[in-house]
C-alpha cells in the first residue's frame, strides 16, 4: 500500500490544481507521490487538509511514536499539532489510532520543557490531550 499514492489509493484523479497557488499545487502534486516517499511536512500539509486521513494518520502516528516532535516546515510538534486537531468524525471510527494519539500526545508533553517549541504549543498539546482522553472514555 505505501507504494501507491492517495490518486491510486482513493481511486480519484483530481486533475490538474484550478488556480495557481502554493497550498493548491502542493496538494494536488502531493496526491501523486507515493505514501512511502511523503516527508514530514508533506503529511502535515495533507493531514492538516483533512486529505487521505486514512492513509495518512497511520504513518503520521509511526514518525510520532519514534519522536514525537517531528518537524514539518514550521516548528517542533508541528506534525503532532496537525494529527490531534484532525476533525472528531475521523477518530470516532478509528479508536486504535486516538489510542496510539493520546500516547503521542503523553510522550510529548513529558518531554516538551526540553525543547523549543512556540509558547502556545504546551497549552495546545494538554487541551487536545484533554478533549482525546475524554473522548475515548466516553466510547468505551
Amino acid at each position: 500500500m505505501r507504494e501507491q499514492t492517495l490518486q491510486e489509493l482513493e481511486g480519484t484523479d483530481w486533475g490538474e490544481p484550478p488556480y495557481d497557488s502554493h497550498l493548491v499545487t502542493e496538494r494536488y502534486r502531493l496526491r501523486r507521490v507515493p505514501l512511502n516517499r511523503l516527508r514530514i511536512e508533506d503529511l502535515r500539509l495533507l493531514i492538516g487538509q483533512g486529505d487521505g486521513l486514512q492513509y495518512l494518520v497511520p504513518i503520521a502516528l509511526q514518525h510520532l511514536e519514534n519522536y514525537p516532535f517531528a518537524k514539518g516546515d514550521f516548528y517542533p510538534g508541528d506534525l503532532l499539532k496537525n494529527v490531534a486537531s484532525v476533525e472528531e468524525a475521523f477518530w470516532t471510527t478509528h479508536p486504535p489510532l486516538r489510542a496510539q494519539l493520546i500516547k503521542a500526545l503523553d510522550r510529548a508533553l513529558e518531554r516538551i520543557h526540553r525543547i523549543e517549541v512556540p509558547l502556545e504549543l504546551p497549552a495546545e498539546l494538554r487541551s487536545y490531550s484533554a478533549h482525546h482522553r475524554g473522548a475515548a472514555a466516553g466510547a468505551a
